[in-house]
């Protein structure tokens, strides 16, 4: 049978793998946004739209590049839990 110990270590390893797997995108998107924001203000252009695309655009290559590696975390964690079913009654 699964104890409290288990299942909080559980849910804390899920937590930390949705942190891990979530940070490539978000850190790649706040850099763009920040070099675009610095852009604006030299340039003075305040469209707050202007740094939609180059924000997407990055986004989506970052998880073109890190996709496969986010999939194979995601299915490591997918086949332990798994393999604890057995335990919970």
């Amino acid at each position: 049978m699964m104890g409290s110990d288990q299942l909080v270590q559980v849910v804390r390893e899920g937590l930390f793998l949705v942190l891990l797997v979530s940070a490539p995108p978000l850190a790649a998107s706040l850099v763009v946004g920040l070099l675009m924001s610095l852009l604006q203000a030299t340039t003075q252009l305040q469209d707050q739209t202007l740094s939609f695309v180059p924000k997407l655009a990055v986004v989506l290559v970052s998880l073109a590049i890190t996709g496969p590696w986010m999939g194979a975390q995601l299915v490591r964690f997918t086949e332990a839990l798994f393999r604890l079913l057995p335990a919970l009654r």
